[in-house]
């Protein structure tokens, strides 16, 4: 079997034995808007060699402008959902060989505008089957970090941060890059916890981000360190405004799932905040696709 992770801009690739380990792996940069058009000549590229006769893929491949739209189903749901919700696609080059598409996540009831999900549900299919029940929080730090709720087995809130790009956005086009080095440099964690303390402050984000360039002016930090510094205001934002801190009980740990680099930051911070934190890599991908696959098998659905 071979589990596809097609996010917007990289591609994962991993080919799995029978129970589901990884025992090959590979990386592209063809995410899916460099797949336009050609997602079919990227995935034979892509997976020349492997001949595996099952391909099954998250991520954007299922979004609009994808591959195939595959609709999202609703919070809440689980993996027996995502299972059943999965759907076959034909395509040239494929011939005897069977393509599937994991939907994504659309949560319409915690917000007044709702939230989604495409591919971090592949990550997340591999825990629901095995975390205790009761309730858990689950972070996926990213481009846009999710914040998930997990409650018996069962997707119930999405909450999105544009953490990410906006921090990619100030470094690369604001006048707070200006005064930054432009390649990215080591994690200075006294800068970094300044800006998270910096984030429980009063006047808000906006007034927060102008202080990183003030701090500069006023050689609070030097160049190297401002970098960590407003990743520490971004990150300590996105994590007040989790709702982290106003859940009763409050949560004793966050799941974390995703690169290391990004992990080490957000465990960084969490700890400093006093939450635990459990780490899992962003190849969960496979595992889940692995264990949605099996639920169809289960149910009699996996032709």
């Amino acid at each position: 079997m071979i589990a596809v992770d097609w996010g917007t801009s990289s591609l994962r690739l991993y080919r799995l034995d029978e129970s589901g380990l990884v025992r090959e792996r590979r990386r592209s940069d063809c995410g899916a808007m460099a797949s336009t058009g050609r997602f079919g000549d990227v995935l034979a590229q892509e997976t020349a060699g492997w001949n595996d006769t099952r391909i099954l893929m998250c991520g954007m491949v299922g979004g609009r402008g994808g591959w195939r739209e595959v609709p999202y189903l609703d919070c809440p749901a689980g993996n027996a959902e995502l299972a059943q919700g999965m759907q076959r696609i034909e395509a040239a080059g494929f011939e005897g060989r069977e393509l599937w598409i994991v939907p994504g996540l659309c949560d319409t009831v915690s917000d007044t505008v709702p939230d989604v999900m495409r591919g971090e549900e592949a990550q997340l299919a591999a825990l629901l089957d095995v975390l205790p029940g009761g309730a858990h929080l689950v972070c996926l730090p990213g481009t846009h970090s999710k914040w998930v709720t997990v409650h018996d087995g069962l997707i119930r809130r999405i909450a999105t941060a544009m953490t990410g790009e906006v921090y990619a956005i100030l470094r690369q086009h604001s006048i707070l890059g200006q005064s930054m080095p432009s390649a990215e440099v080591r994690f200075d964690a006294y800068a970094f916890d300044a800006g998270l303390k910096r984030s429980a402050q009063p006047d808000g984000l906006l007034h927060h981000l102008f202080g990183v360039r003030t701090s500069r002016l006023f050689r609070l930090f030097d160049e190297a360190a401002l970098p960590s510094y407003l990743s520490g205001i971004l990150i300590g934002h996105e994590i007040r405004a989790s709702g982290l801190f106003s859940q009763s009980p409050r949560p004793v740990q966050v799941h974390l799932i995703g690169n290391e680099r990004l992990l080490s930051s957000y465990a960084h911070a969490l700890t400093a905040l006093g939450i635990g934190v459990q780490r899992h890599p962003e190849e969960l991908a496979a595992r889940g696709l692995h264990a949605l696959w099996a639920r169809r098998v289960e149910a009699g659905t996996a032709a």
